[in-house]
């Protein structure tokens, strides 16, 4: 990358190949006695090869740029998804998509958004809620539980409906006029709060970086706040319950961009024990899933080899309870497990248990 912007190397086909088999999980970033922040040097690499090779990847400008941020466009391919799962046909959807046939929750039984949710008393202040794209569709029961949870420990929730997609998934692929665009429109729609939450890692970690992608960012980098670590303080300042159940083992998966882009790890098992369980560890050295964003559809065979080592360290322990804070993470588990598992985020375990404890 370096001699690529020192006019050394030319941005062509094999620069582009060698560079898009990077996870980018930035698992380099903690060890690195540099201090290298090589997940913002490889988006711009990135950005380099979408500059240079245009013809390269038009698909992927419009999924990543028009579709993301197009709540009209995200609802009606969710519908046609929750057809094609009612009726059965997901099983003949091409392989590189492997993963959403298999690892998609049941798009039936969503509830309804949370976009444009107001809501709770404000006793411990006002929260905004980043509802995300993809998860606003395919995982609303984490969106749900972080707004009845929030709630119960005295915030109010507003999830602003003119919100957009954060931009992640645009940054990583070098997509950055559609980056750029995304970190302007939540800028100025999440000015003045001074906690914005997120409930997937990926945007967590995005927006704690749009001091980078807008040049009224600096605020919003500092309001964003990972769901897991809002949770985790309400329960550590007695606004959320501690359950004395015991409710067994379950196991845990770091996702890459909490675990190294954030440096967040201890907050989701605080969580976890705080709903009862005894958290088993599955990957001290927080090996990626191989999700990676689009990873499963541009690299299918490295995300699957790594997809199965991860499977094969969750089936190790012997625990049938998975909770990963991620919903690529979580698709790419529960492909590759098998239907005794039950995967789902932290919150959602916390939130049944506590439910649980209530109902008597």
């Amino acid at each position: 990358m370096s001699a690529v912007d020192d006019g050394i190397v030319e941005v062509d086909q094999t620069f582009a190949d060698i560079i898009d088999f990077c996870l980018g999980c930035r698992a380099c970033e903690p060890v690195c006695p540099g201090l290298v922040q090589y997940g913002r040097v490889l988006e711009g690499a990135r950005a380099e090869i979408s500059a240079q090779l245009p013809e390269r990847g038009k698909q992927r400008r419009w999924q990543l740029g028009t579709a993301l941020g197009s709540r009209g466009l995200l609802r009606a391919g969710s519908v046609l998804l929750a057809v094609s799962q009612s009726m059965g046909v997901m099983r003949f959807a091409p392989k590189k998509y492997e993963r959403i046939t298999t690892g998609l929750r049941r798009l039936s039984d969503r509830p309804k958004a949370s976009i444009g949710h107001v809501g709770g008393s404000g006793d411990a202040g006002t929260v905004a809620l980043l509802t995300g794209c993809v998860q606003d569709q395919w995982f609303r029961p984490v969106n749900e539980a972080a707004v009845r949870l929030l709630e119960m420990a005295g915030h109010r929730v507003e999830a602003p409906s003119s919100q957009t997609c954060c931009g992640a998934l645009a940054a990583h692929d070098g997509e950055t006029e559609a980056a750029h665009s995304f970190a302007a429109i939540n800028t100025d729609v999440f000015s003045g709060y001074e906690t914005v939450v997120a409930t997937t890692a990926g945007c967590s970690a995005h927006l704690s970086g749009y001091d980078h992608w807008n040049e009224n960012g600096e605020d919003l980098a500092t309001a964003a706040l990972d769901i897991t670590v809002a949770i985790a303080k309400a329960i550590a300042d007695g606004r959320l319950p501690r359950s004395q159940v015991n409710r067994g083992r379950i196991a845990i998966q770091d996702p890459c961009h909490l675990r190294h882009a954030q440096r967040i790890t201890s907050e989701p098992r605080q969580i976890l024990a705080a709903a009862g369980y005894e958290v088993v560890e599955t990957d001290q050295n927080g090996m990626c899933c191989g999700a990676a964003g689009i990873y499963t559809i541009t690299q299918p065979e490295a995300s699957e080899e790594l997809g199965n080592q991860k499977a094969d360290q969750v089936r190790s322990t012997g625990v049938d309870r998975v909770a990963s804070a991620n919903p690529g993470c979580e698709m790419q588990l529960r492909s590759y497990l098998d239907d005794n598992h039950d995967v789902a985020h932290p919150i959602e375990w916390y939130l049944k248990a506590i439910e649980e404890d209530l109902a008597g």
